[in-house]
């Protein structure tokens, strides 16, 4: 049997999901359907095929942590690697590390399977079929997408028209209305998933006459990148060097080895809010609602809250999402613009772009309760057994208060403990150090005072995560 490695593209953001899609915490680490994030619903999903290797997990650098985390809570794989990009360069060249990678690690003729890691696939029977068909056809030598039988006169997606011999004909951009209509009546055409199977011969020969550049200098980016655990570092200097494109354009719109295999999956992409309460089970008047909501005369709408109660009276066709720092209103139908808002965040450089209010850290997480010029307040949760980088600020000084657990505190020569009720104070210019010994969550409470309170004014001078400066 050919042996499956899957290969989960897990970079960018979803800009249209904002405001729970930030750009360190993105769309594939929500949690949008059910208990599990969209990074873990693929990897579940990848897991169930027959003869499936061990994942390679293709994310950016500020992700790695909390994806590593989300994959352990999955037990899933008793090995798995995560390929680190130190900036993005999209699918091309990202796929093209995952074949180099496998290439070097996997025997002649491994399917790659590559997988976008925030996609929705309802059907798994269907799935497990359609990805045996692929691997026979890439096993032939054919670099092979996923077509998604189309439901509707999608104008959002791109399409791909396929022959009698299910060989691509050609690929079409997003049509207008009118168009996407006739594709629809033609039983020719199918949405374009952003999924792919191949052998890593098969890709790096079509990929060396097409995209020579973004396979040599990815080569090199392999060959000259360091292993750290169960990460694998790209090196960074070969990706600055490598030329940016999508798949598609790089490779698929010009080879002539491109198969299409129909597929039936119960698929979306969940690339607006309007297509999450497309797939989402609805009340009678056609709501979806998630977390604390009150309705009163109200029909199709979305409405999620995070933190607190939202009642809505009299809406239609209406989203409202609410989270601790931001709250986004439009008429659903408007859900694409959602990323002109995230444009406007992004140029003025508002932390709303950035992360919520929330922030995950290898060692556990912080939420800002308050923060004020020349003060603010956290509370801190440490995982059992981690510890924060040790460290100094040169214009905070900072006061602990445990709330529960234990709290092994570093402050400049001196070690202590501390448990629930106690506290400490750390002085700007002092070395200090965070750690839980414990075998439940440290919780504490930190005040900060001083002239500047960024996270940039830390001078790290150990750090058991390899964290920089």
């Amino acid at each position: 049997m050919t042996s499956i490695q899957p290969v989960i593209l897990a970079g960018g953001t979803g800009s249209r999901l904002w405001p729970l899609s930030r750009e360190l915490y993105p769309k594939q680490l929500l949690q949008l359907i059910d208990q599990t994030s969209l990074l873990q619903t693929t990897l579940l999903r990848a897991a169930r095929l027959p003869a499936v290797l061990p994942p390679l997990i293709v994310v950016g650098e500020e992700h790695r942590f909390i994806t590593r985390t989300q994959v352990d809570e999955l037990q899933c794989f008793d090995e798995y690697t995560i390929l680190l990009e130190p900036l993005g360069r999209n699918t091309a060249p990202a796929v093209c590390a995952a074949a180099e990678y496998s290439g070097r690690h996997n025997a002649a003729g491994t399917v790659l399977l590559v997988l976008p890691a925030d996609h929705i696939v309802r059907n798994q029977p269907r799935f497990q079929e359609v990805v045996a068909e692929a691997a026979e056809l890439a096993g032939r030598g054919a670099i092979v997408t996923f077509g998604i039988t189309p439901q509707y006169p999608e104008t959002g997606y791109g399409y791909i028209e396929r022959g009698e011999q299910g060989e691509v004909v050609t690929f079409k951009e997003k049509p207008d209305r009118s168009t996407a209509e006739q594709y629809l009546e033609s039983g020719r055409f199918f949405w374009n998933s952003g999924m792919f199977a191949f052998t890593a011969e098969s890709f790096r020969a079509e990929m060396e006459e097409h995209a020579p550049a973004i396979l040599a200098t990815m080569a090199k980016a392999v060959a000259e990148g360091e292993r750290d655990g169960c990460f694998f570092r790209l090196d960074r200097q070969q990706m600055e060097r490598c030329p940016s494109d999508s798949i598609d354009y790089a490779l698929m719109e010009k080879t002539a080895k491109a198969a299409v295999v129909a597929a039936d999956l119960g698929w979306s992409d969940i690339g607006s809010w309007q297509a999450l309460w497309q797939v989402l089970d609805k009340d009678d008047a056609g709501n979806v609602c998630q977390g604390d909501v009150y309705l009163q005369d109200t029909r199709d709408c979305l409405i999620r809250s995070e933190d607190m109660l939202v009642a809505a009276v009299g809406l239609e066709n209406t989203l409202i999402v609410e989270t601790a720092d931001a709250l986004l209103v439009a008429p659903l139908s408007r859900a694409q613009d959602v990323k002109q808002v995230v444009e406007h965040l992004k140029r003025t450089r508002r932390k709303e772009f950035f992360s919520h209010s929330t922030v995950y850290r290898p060692w556990g997480c912080y939420t800002v309760l308050e923060e004020q010029p020349r003060y603010q307040m956290k509370r801190i949760t440490v995982n059992p057994g981690a510890k924060l980088s040790l460290q100094m600020h040169h214009h905070r000084y900072e006061h602990w208060v445990v709330v529960s657990g234990t709290a092994r505190v570093t402050n400049g020569d001196s070690v202590i403990l501390l448990h629930e009720n106690q506290s400490t104070y750390i002085p700007a210019g002092t070395v200090h150090r965070l750690e839980n010994p414990g075998v439940i969550a440290l919780d504490l409470i930190e005040v900060q005072i001083g002239s500047y309170l960024g996270e940039d004014d830390i001078v790290r001078y150990e750090d058991v995560y390899g964290r920089q400066q």
